[in-house]
């Protein structure tokens, strides 16, 4: 694996990530969202607690990446709140699961980069009776471009979310 040491900004949000999204990261990605291998989160959230900058999950709450209600139905799961729990179980940070996904369930896979970019805008809302946290950190298994990111960012910032960032096990390399 390739480790990703740096902090960086995907999108205009402060992302961090703990490998390249490339060979065995892939597989681990793969076995925890297709396969339901669910002790996958847990290896993947060792890993970001373990290496992510002090300052980058200081005193705030992690924000699961939402589903689309079809794909949660058909998986049984969200890979990025079970993420999110294993984070939490090892920082002692809180889980907001304040967002949810509405519209349209296109996947992304196959989709070029500026078809990414544009189709999650507009699909991410503020969840029934959520409190959106001032301060919180998207997180998910996987980030491309970071266009499902930014549309989970405007969301809680149009909540009243003051600072957002973000944390994932992987990231596409040169993001």
């Amino acid at each position: 694996m390739r480790w990703l040491p740096d902090p960086t900004n995907v999108a205009g949000i402060p992302l961090w990530a703990a490998v390249a999204y490339e060979g065995p990261a892939r597989g681990l990605v793969t076995a925890l969202k297709f396969r339901g291998a669910a002790g996958a989160a847990e290896v993947m959230a060792s890993q970001i607690a373990a290496n992510t900058p002090r300052d980058a999950l200081d005193a705030r709450d992690l924000v699961p990446v939402p589903l689309h209600p079809r794909r949660l139905r058909r998986r049984g799961f969200n890979q990025a709140e079970r993420l999110a729990a294993a984070i939490a179980a090892r920082t002692g940070l809180a889980v907001a699961s304040c967002l949810e996904r509405c519209g349209p369930s296109a996947t992304q896979v196959g989709r070029d980069r500026a078809e990414r970019l544009l189709a999650p805008a507009g699909t991410v809302r503020p969840a029934a009776g959520a409190d959106v946290p001032r301060r919180a950190i998207l997180v998910d298994d996987v980030v491309t471009t970071g266009g499902t990111l930014a549309a989970c960012a405007a969301t809680l910032r149009e909540a009243g979310a003051r600072a957002v960032s973000a944390v994932a096990y992987a990231r596409t390399p040169g993001r």
